[in-house]
């Protein structure tokens, strides 16, 4: 982010923030045999924003932590034909530039490494504001959206059904809600 965009969220100190796994969540959908979607969560492991001359954010996900509320299913998400977790632990995203900051929404682009495979995604932002919580850390939150194709990342099993159809589509959806807190501490 260029100083002028630092300048725009002033309400936030320099300095580092850490996320609060408690108060975060990191969402999918997927298409599931071309009529629904899936709807899926993970954890959120460490993400830290860096307040500065720019603006910076890192964020480690549990492959493993995928919930979609069917347990045979998570353990095929997990499982060598999907996210292969025992390989591949975590997801990680490192930002590399924030474009469009206009006081509330921006474009956040940055590197995603997902199942070995490392792409740049840019994620739809939205700055949610700073406040003092009731134990008196300073908090901040923000929301994200983009899409990504799991076959760009390595996920690219076909799983068909009738005449071309798929049991799961390529494009999933991903919505992150993240909250910060100045003092790094994690409040309930």
């Amino acid at each position: 982010m260029t100083t002028a965009t630092t300048a725009a969220i002033s309400p936030l100190a320099a300095g580092t923030w850490v996320g609060d796994p408690i108060h975060s969540d990191i969402s999918f959908r997927i298409r599931h045999m071309g009529v629904g979607k899936v709807r899926g969560v993970f954890a959120l492991t460490s993400a830290v924003l860096t307040v500065g001359d720019d603006v910076r954010v890192t964020a480690v996900i549990d492959a493993a932590s995928v919930r979609t509320g069917n347990d045979q299913r998570d353990g095929h998400v997990r499982s060598a034909d999907f996210l292969d977790v025992e390989t591949y632990p975590t997801m990680e995203f490192t930002s590399t530039e924030v474009r469009d900051f206009d006081g509330d929404t921006f474009t956040l682009v940055g590197e995603l490494t997902l199942h070995g495979v490392r792409r740049t995604v840019q994620l739809a932002g939205e700055f949610l504001g700073v406040t003092d919580d009731p134990s008196g850390a300073q908090r901040t939150g923000f929301s994200g959206t983009t899409t990504i194709s799991r076959a760009a990342f390595g996920v690219d099993i076909e799983l068909g059904f009738g005449a071309g159809n798929v049991v799961v589509g390529d494009s999933i959806e991903i919505a992150i809600e993240i909250e910060f807190t100045a003092d790094g501490s994690d409040r309930r």
